[in-house]
């Protein structure tokens, strides 16, 4: 009887003639180890194999802001990170081509394992945050102003906010008074679905949602994630932190600004669990703001 095989999938069955070009001029006789791809946007991630070493490749289609924010994140931001042993160093890029190819960083993702809720792997996390957040910053007047306004706009697009907590959301948002604010790098999306554990060591990656933001936005999804009803993660982050970055006054429009952001990005997608996260972590932000 004969043996059935699986095939491996072949770059040509991901990349277009240019980027496939470029592929082998940067990394002559690859192969594609892996489809690393989330499948929720048309972000391509591959795991490639050299004769020598392992590569991560990265693309996305024309619209997908993704990509820019990475390629940004990667052309010096990063590098403290890198230096640090916490994050992957860029090799090669074509921005036209949207094609990027960064180390491969070994290790497990640590959502749903043992890693995610463990107090030793975010203090690491915490202490990685710091490293990002201690890159050039700058003094922003209309950060706050932008950020209302994009909350805003998005409750006015498609949703299914009860009608009262949108009601209570415009609220508060209006009621809030702009102030300058000290930008930081940010990763945007700082969780363990980002953190790989390499035999308990921390590596960070996908900058995807990378931006110069408030350092305190970097901490919304573990709050409203592992850090509920878990102070010692919370406190072990901080420790490896060296402080809190969250300000009262500020904390809670952060926390309402993603809750909006999540619920409306994720009814457009039809994910309805994301959806419900957001629509919790709404109902805490509304706390917060005590509206």
């Amino acid at each position: 009887m004969r043996e059935m095989t699986t095939r491996k999938p072949r770059l040509d069955q991901f990349l277009d003639p240019a980027q496939l070009d470029a592929v082998e001029r940067w990394l002559p006789d690859c192969t594609v180890v892996a489809d690393l791809s989330w499948h929720e946007t048309d972000t391509l991630v591959l795991h490639l194999r050299t004769p020598g070493s392992d590569y991560i490749l990265k693309s996305a289609g024309a619209v997908n802001r993704h990509f820019e924010r990475e390629l940004v994140a990667h052309s010096g931001p990063t590098a403290a990170l890198v230096e640090s042993g916490f994050g992957a160093a860029l090799r090669f890029a074509d921005s036209r081509a949207r094609l990027m190819i960064l180390e491969y960083l070994p290790g497990r993702l640590s959502e749903h394992t043992a890693r995610e809720l463990d107090p030793e792997f975010h203090r690491q996390a915490g202490h990685a945050l710091r490293t990002l957040h201690q890159g050039t910053g700058r003094l922003d007047a209309e950060y706050e102003s932008k950020l209302l306004a994009v909350s805003l706009k998005r409750l006015g697009q498609g949703h299914r906010i009860e009608p009262e907590n949108e009601r209570r959301a415009y609220e508060a948002l209006r009621a809030y008074r702009p102030r300058p604010v000290r930008l930081v790098p940010t990763h945007g999306d700082w969780q363990p679905r980002n953190w790989l554990s390499d035999h308990g060591n921390l590596k960070v990656i996908d900058f995807g949602r990378f931006d110069y933001r408030a350092p305190s936005t970097d901490l919304v999804r573990l709050a409203n994630q592992q850090w509920l009803g878990r102070p010692e993660l919370e406190k072990a982050f901080l420790q490896g932190y060296g402080g809190d970055p969250r300000q009262a006054r500020s904390w809670p429009i952060e926390c309402l600004h993603e809750a909006i952001g999540t619920v409306v990005y994720a009814y457009r997608l039809g994910a309805e669990d994301f959806e419900a996260q957001g629509q919790r972590m709404l109902g805490r932000a509304l706390q917060l703001a005590g509206c």
